[in-house]
């Protein structure tokens, strides 16, 4: 597996230097936050073993996010909390969340997996699979899934009930069950139907009693 970078060598032909690259992890969980990061390497960078990282084993992840943190010029993480998620939407909160890595990071274009950004004021180019086609991007989904998956860990150790370190927060039937069993927890996203049942669910017990 090998990500290309045609997408960074059009841009750098054309006079552009500092290209970001932007994608997310965790949009799809019950619980815990969303993660967003961005990436811009050097100009003529290439990585034969940077790509999307569902497709990376988490030992190389964890090898790759260390490479990516040297080698970018610079890079940029945002976490969103499941407040934000709720009161947003998920799309919108990852929408807002990439505006605001190209606001932060000085670039002169920008490339993400396949997120429009109407309201950015450089180039923007949303590239399906992006993840596949453009190291930039690749980088900046391994820094967001690497950095997701320590927060999702670290939960584990807390509530090792739950089993988050086995579905990182996605609604598995493992996880739904002790969900049921264990009630909702603070970073559960409470605008996801699972999430919401269960509030219901309580405010009816509550009722009840």
């Amino acid at each position: 597996m090998e990500t290309a970078n045609q997408y960074e060598q059009a841009w750098w032909g054309n006079g552009k230097r500092r290209i970001v690259g932007i994608d997310e992890a965790g949009r799809g969980p019950i619980a815990g936050p969303l993660v967003v990061a961005g990436v811009i390497f050097p100009v003529g960078y290439h990585h034969e073993a940077i790509y999307d990282s569902k497709k990376v084993s988490e030992k190389k992840r964890e090898a790759l996010y260390e490479v990516i943190l040297h080698d970018a010029l610079a890079y940029h993480i945002e976490i969103v909390d499941p407040e934000t998620i709720d009161r947003k939407n998920i799309y919108r909160a990852t929408q807002d969340a990439m505006q605001h890595i190209t606001e932060i990071l000085a670039c002169d274009g920008v490339l993400t997996d396949a997120m429009p950004l109407p309201a950015c004021e450089k180039d923007v180019l949303a590239i399906v699979k992006g993840d596949q086609q453009s190291v930039s991007i690749a980088a900046a989904s391994i820094l967001a899934k690497v950095t997701r998956d320590r927060i999702m860990y670290a939960y584990d150790e807390q509530y090792p009930q739950y089993g988050f370190a086995k579905h990182k927060g996605y609604p598995t039937k493992a996880h739904l069950e002790a969900l049921r069993q264990y009630g909702v927890l603070d970073f559960y996203r409470h605008s996801y139907g699972p999430v919401a049942k269960m509030d219901q669910l309580q405010m009816d017990l509550a009722f009840d009693d």
